[in-house]
């Protein structure tokens, strides 16, 4: 597409735009079509003249301002057509009978201007695609050999001229490149009004949302921003609660210890030391890695809308897994607690199983 040369429009010289669209390069100025319009003009004016300079018909051709141009830039088809003439080429009316009767296939054709009522644009062949190059879209239009027909037909209805294009057009670097290879068009350009739209609103958009962070004193925090941050305090409440839980378990595990151990170097079945019984600490082990369990699930389904509380979602590690791990690998502060409840279990046994013997 970088290949192929569009000029877009500027004031009203879309006829200029079209035939060097058409020729691909700037081949033409205002100041030479002007030129060639003053010289149909003139000719018109001599043509007038040969019913004598006194007419009254002369006399109000002087005074009609020119219908071959005027000061915005508009151009009319025969400058246009004297224009194409240096370049050997010649425009035939596409819906004329004579050029119907050819039944011609307009893929078969290499390009076409297009004129609605002030406005002219090309469609042209370039190497074996078909390319729409009005001034007014913001870049070249992709067009393929099955919708040509209908594009050229859709015009017809809204009220365009079309003319064919005969002769030999200048060669080009895109129709060159495009011989050799097929382009694709992922998207479509648009109208030069619709981008400056779309640009306007933009900075409409922008505007607005500056207003609205200055409304919030500079802070930014929006409704989305105030839900992340409380999701964040709830994450931390719940890890504090679960830390002061495992500090209660971790106390109620040392008591335990040190009761079975005075009960062991006593050598009495009396277990009035210990502050849990071996029940009571295997439910309350169990309800607490349950809760510790559900809070992680909460936690993994909720996103970490602050991206620092990763850590707190760290999994359990159970005592099977703790069994199926390397054991090169370092016990985290878990596996330890683990292995301390499984070792005060078995003195609370063997205590029990001592009183059994005596």
């Amino acid at each position: 597409m970088e290949s192929i040369f569009h000029e877009k429009q500027e004031g009203s010289l879309c006829a200029q735009h079209c035939l060097n669209n058409l020729l691909q390069g700037e081949y033409f100025s205002p100041v030479e079509l002007s030129s060639i319009a003053h010289q149909l003009d003139e000719e018109e004016r001599m043509r007038m003249a040969e019913g004598g300079v006194t007419s009254e018909d002369y006399r109000t051709f002087l005074q009609q301002p020119s219908g071959n141009m005027d000061d915005s830039g508009f151009f009319s088809i025969q400058v246009i057509s004297n224009a194409l003439k240096v370049w050997g080429l010649e425009l035939i009316l596409f819906n004329s009978p004579e050029y119907q009767r050819l039944r011609i296939d307009p893929i078969n054709e290499r390009s076409f201007i297009c004129n609605y009522k002030e406005h002219w644009f090309t469609v042209r062949k370039l190497g074996k695609q078909w390319f729409n190059l009005n001034s007014l879209l913001t870049g070249p239009e992709l067009i393929s050999d099955t919708y040509l027909a209908l594009f050229l037909a859709q015009l017809q209805q809204e009220g365009y001229s079309i003319f064919v294009v005969k002769g030999d057009l200048p060669d080009c670097e895109a129709d060159q490149l495009l011989q050799m290879i097929r382009v694709q068009q992922m998207q479509r350009p648009k109208l030069i009004g619709e981008e400056l739209a779309q640009l306007k609103e933009q900075r409409v958009q922008k505007t607005d949302l500056e207003r609205v962070l200055e409304a919030n004193d500079g802070s930014g925090m929006l409704d989305e921003d105030e839900e992340d941050l409380q999701r964040a305090l709830a994450l931390s409440r719940q890890e504090i609660d679960m830390e002061d839980e495992e500090a209660d378990l971790r106390r109620a595990i040392q008591l335990s210890m040190q009761g079975s151990s005075r009960s062991i170097s006593q050598d009495t079945p009396q277990t009035s030391g210990i502050h849990l019984t071996s029940e009571e600490l295997r439910k309350r082990r169990e309800a607490y890695f349950e809760k510790r369990q559900q809070q992680q699930q909460q936690q993994q389904q909720q996103q970490d809308p602050l991206g620092q509380l990763s850590h707190l979602c760290e999994r359990p590690t159970t005592s099977s897994e703790a069994l199926g791990s390397d054991p090169g690998d370092v016990m985290s502060e878990e596996d330890m607690l683990q292995a301390a409840v499984t070792m005060s279990l078995e003195t609370v046994r063997n205590n029990f199983k001592t009183e059994g013997k005596n």
